[in-house]
């Protein structure tokens, strides 16, 4: 009998394996390694994970899969020499995996591992299918993420809700924003732009969203719900007769009411909203809410009842839940979160790297009392609206977070989180972020950026280490006091002026790094490509920093062009001007030899997901004018909105960005004729673009080693 009992015993626990996602893991990086790996799952006080040798197969161990799925990341990177990464989620594991020699484990006493900010799904995600969305996850838990912001499918509920509330499906589809813009609806900051959307909209969503939840619930992943934070319609006063107050306008957009917390529909509508995301997605243990996001007004609103309002309403959801905030700017609003038990806030600390508000009175977001004593997690944004660029604080992200760990305000640190705005760009960055709770003693940025480049190419070499070290201390070394907003931005994406510096409007930032060690660093990564010829992530690496010389080099440029007009030289402002022109095609032409600098890949993902032309269309425009103008007119211009999103990508800038600079290249020419000038309406000049439906390939064009070496030759000519 006990012979029997045994049998069935290992039977299920063999079962148990063949049926866990790390299985499914393992198939989709490479068909057949799950067989190569023995997967032992042990409980343990903290996560931990631990790689090992038994016979041919190497053991991975972790208390739970996600801890198991870190290992197994490490083991890639740091033994077998395969970096998986956005640009590539598959590999070809060596025919006989290198042997683990000597046992290794690393442990973390930092529960949480979170990921995404809202903006992340509307920047990066706003047409993602389902195969995209598994590769992220998959990202996740090889990365150590637990707790990651779920956003997709909220609209679902809210349209359920104010249907059932009485509001009308027009009413409905004013409310609910496009797809390219549902970030800053759920943010409460603007209504409707870039709807309304079709019911086939509503149905892939809740769809694609529990096939999402699914996934990350059998990785032990727990995800963030979007809970309810007393938004409303703007007209809930005069459809509902509610109790509002008025968060004000933001960027030209007129921004959802908040239902003032002593109104006793708060308590109505949020036991609404909680039943039907329970329904449709299950509960959650955690729900993120952002009252007056960004500037929104708080007159007239008791700020400690909100508060309490919104926890009472999560809490009577999901006793065990707990509230995730961001601190943004004033939020969380002290008066919000002070009265609240601790352990039932989570404050995610969103710019940690520049702007800390833990308690680091170096800092100019300074909060005496950090989060009191609420749990906060150290966050990096580095990205702002999806931009392409090298940048990064390599070095300050290491000291800045054992820093925190060691202060007195470490006591209340549970993790780390990635908060940026748009994904699937400085991998490094993130790779290093990542690592952080698994390395209990301080570390150089030096000795970890050397692993680095041996794990993501799988091999070293000494120019490209060189490269790498370059990067390191010029543009990935920005310094910690600096409070800039993402990468140094590319004056191509930038629109025309004779003070141009900056693209977007808040950028905030100023020369830190000489342009020519990043063009100097491109050349040494050319030097060495061919050995690298097929290594898809030396590949990728190649076209984004030659892409940034070459931007360094428009930099470079672009004065040239300003002084020879002031200065009346019209043959040097000819030959400046196209000098100019010629870079944006250089670079139009660099990045189409990768799917990821191609604006026909961003545009096929939405007009994927629509079932009509007319649904296509719409898809398209709101990808369109996300990246271009943001908004109409009035958001564009007066609001600030216009390139914020902008991206130096493949047809983009040979149809968009090429565009503005000739016309005002043309004008200033014309000037210097002496004819008489004209001012150019900018908006009147891009608005076009986000109408046509004209179509631009997703797949690469040329050969990313010679193009790289055809286009670098050119500007250091």
């Amino acid at each position: 009998m006990k012979r029997i009992a045994l049998l069935i015993s290992c039977c299920l626990f063999v079962g148990c394996l063949c049926a866990s996602p790390i299985t499914g893991l393992l198939e989709r990086i490479d068909p057949g390694a799950s067989s190569r790996f023995r997967i032992e799952l042990r409980k343990a006080e903290h996560d931990f994970f631990e790689l090992d040798q038994q016979g041919d197969k190497v053991v991975v161990r972790g208390n739970n899969y996600v801890s198991i799925a870190t290992g197994i990341n490490w083991y890639l990177k740091y033994y077998a020499g395969i970096h998986l990464s956005w640009n590539n989620m598959r590999a070809d594991l060596p025919d006989v995996l290198p042997k683990i020699t000597r046992k290794e484990r690393h442990e973390t006493t930092l529960p949480y591992r979170y990921d995404l900010n809202y903006c992340t799904f509307s920047y990066s995600m706003a047409f993602w299918d389902w195969d995209r969305w598994e590769q992220e996850i998959d990202w996740m838990a090889l990365h150590g993420i637990n707790l990651p912001l779920a956003m997709v499918g909220t609209d679902v509920v809210w349209r359920n809700v104010l249907l059932d509330l009485g509001y009308t499906e027009k009413e409905v589809g004013d409310f609910i924003a496009g797809p390219a813009f549902q970030a800053w609806w759920l943010m409460n900051n603007l209504e409707g732009w870039g709807g309304p959307n079709p019911e086939s909209w509503y149905a892939h969503q809740e769809k694609l969203q529990k096939r999402i939840l699914m996934r990350m619930r059998e990785y032990g992943i727990h995800p963030v719900l979007p809970g309810y934070s007393g938004m409303v319609p703007h007209n809930a006063k005069e459809k509902l007769g509610l109790d509002v107050a008025d968060p004000g306008i933001w960027c030209g957009y007129n921004r959802p009411a908040f239902l003032q917390p002593t109104d006793p529909n708060f308590e109505r509508i949020a036991r609404l909203y909680y039943k039907e995301l329970t329904r449709l997605y299950g509960k959650a243990d955690y729900y993120s809410m952002d009252p007056f996001h960004e500037g929104g007004s708080t007159a007239g609103v008791d700020l400690n009842l909100a508060g309490q309002a919104i926890w009472k309403a999560m809490k009577r959801a999901n006793p065990r839940s707990a509230w995730v905030v961001q601190a943004w700017g004033a939020n969380p609003r002290p008066d919000m979160i002070k009265d609240l038990p601790a352990g039932d806030v989570v404050v995610l600390d969103l710019f940690s790297e520049s702007r800390p508000q833990w308690g680091d009175a170096s800092s100019t977001w300074y909060r005496k009392e950090g989060f009191g004593p609420h749990d906060w997690l150290y966050c990096m944004l580095l990205n702002y609206g999806g931009n392409v660029g090298l940048h990064g604080k390599m070095a300050h992200v290491i000291h800045a977070f054992y820093k925190a760990k060691e202060s007195p305000f470490g006591e209340r640190l549970k993790g780390v989180g990635m908060t940026m705005e748009g994904i699937e760009n400085n991998p490094v960055m993130y790779e290093l972020l990542c690592e952080l709770p698994w390395r209990a003693e301080r570390f150089s940025k030096d000795e970890w950026l050397a692993g680095y480049v041996k794990a993501r190419y799988g091999k070293s070499d000494e120019k490209v280490q060189q490269a790498w070290q370059m990067l390191s201390n010029s543009i990935y070394n920005c310094p910690a006091s600096s409070v800039q907003q993402g990468t140094h931005e590319s004056v191509f994406c930038a629109r025309p002026s004779f003070h141009t510096y900056q693209v977007s409007s808040w950028s905030e930032m100023s020369d830190y790094y000489r342009p020519e060690d990043v063009i100097k660093a491109a050349g040494l990564m050319l030097e060495h490509a061919e050995s690298f010829r097929g290594n898809d992530n030396f590949e990728y690496d190649l076209v984004d920093i030659v892409r940034q010389a070459v931007a360094e080099k428009g930099r470079l440029v672009y004065p040239v062009v300003i002084s020879a007009f002031r200065s009346g030289d019209r043959e040097l402002f000819r030959e400046a001007s196209s000098r100019f022109l010629d870079l944006i095609l250089c670079q139009d032409r660099l990045l189409a030899t990768r799917p990821e600098f191609k604006v026909g890949r961003w545009i096929g993902m939405a007009r994927a997901l629509g079932q009509t032309e007319a649904e296509k269309d719409l898809y398209e425009w709101n990808a369109r004018v996300q990246v271009t103008t943001w908004g109409n007119r009035i958001a564009a211009d007066e609001g600030g909105l216009r390139d914020y999103a902008h991206k130096e990508w493949n047809g983009l800038l040979r149809d968009f960005y090429y565009l503005r600079w000739k016309t005002w290249f043309d004008e200033l020419a014309a000037r210097l004729e002496g004819k008489p000038s004209a001012e150019i309406d900018f908006y009147a000049l891009e608005e076009p673009w986000t109408l046509q439906h004209n179509a631009y390939p997703a797949q690469a064009e040329g050969d990313p080693i010679e193009v790289a070496g055809e286009v670098y030759r050119s500007i250091v000519r």
